[in-house]
């Protein structure tokens, strides 16, 4: 299991950092699950909103920059940890969202809630 742990830096922005101990280029193994995803609209555009947060993420905030919505996204057990810990993260800040009743905050939870019935349901 990765350790985690969280910094946060001078701005107010917060990171999470994995540590994963490898020899190598990390790559998933043979047995290693890949869950697809859709992710669109406005629980797309609030997770890209937060993808700064994502720091030593192994290309993870890079990917979902990149991603469109149109087709499913592959994510790993480890991407799952980490958007799961970072969203949380973001929804009890009350300075990324004062207002508990806007569509974004609504949105992200809603998010929150499919990957972790996605992640209790593929890997605990």
């Amino acid at each position: 299991m990765p350790e985690k742990s969280i910094n946060m830096n001078l701005s107010g922005q917060i990171y999470l950092l994995i540590n994963v101990r490898f020899r190598g280029i990390m790559k998933p193994g043979s047995k290693d699950k890949k869950i697809e995803i859709l992710i669109s609209g406005i629980e797309l555009s609030e997770l890209q909103r937060h993808t700064s947060s994502m720091a030593e993420a192994f290309g993870l905030d890079r990917r979902i920059d990149n991603y469109q919505g149109k087709r499913p996204i592959g994510f790993y057990r480890w991407d799952l940890d980490c958007l799961i810990d970072v969203i949380d993260i973001v929804l009890d800040d009350p300075r990324d969202y004062p207002d508990r009743n806007s569509e974004e905050y609504k949105a992200l939870k809603r998010l929150h809630v499919r990957l972790k019935d996605e992640y209790q349901r593929n890997f605990d």
